[in-house]
């Protein structure tokens, strides 16, 4: 298990913009150096975000239409030629696999996580 990271202030956490946003589209991502795939999240005021995310693990078909939890104001990030501008949350299980961080009851579109 990873170290603890240092002491953050609420007014740290207060700055992101996370999100509860839908995915919209997936696609392959062969270019990426770790196994990748292109996600689209719609994040609510018509706005459709692109995300590198490493949740191969995840048949394409099984993530469309799941509602997820992003940080949608980091700095857009270039990966491999593709422009990453959101960031899926997760966390790894006992087998290494990023499991998708997801609400656990129906959440409006764009609805801020606090």
């Amino acid at each position: 298990m990873p170290s603890p990271k240092p002491q953050a202030t609420y007014d740290d956490f207060a700055r992101l913009d996370i999100r509860i946003g839908k995915v919209v589209d997936v696609q392959p991502f062969s270019r990426a150096r770790n196994p990748s795939l292109k996600i689209a999240v719609d994040v609510g005021a018509d706005r459709i975000m692109w995300s590198s995310a490493q949740v191969t693990n995840y048949e394409p078909a099984a993530l469309l239409g799941s509602l997820v939890v992003c940080v949608c104001n980091f700095a857009p990030k270039n990966i491999a030629g593709f422009t990453s501008e959101l960031l899926i949350l997760g966390a790894k299980d006992a087998d290494g696999n990023v499991i998708v961080l997801v609400p656990r009851s129906e959440v409006a579109i764009g609805e801020p996580v606090f």
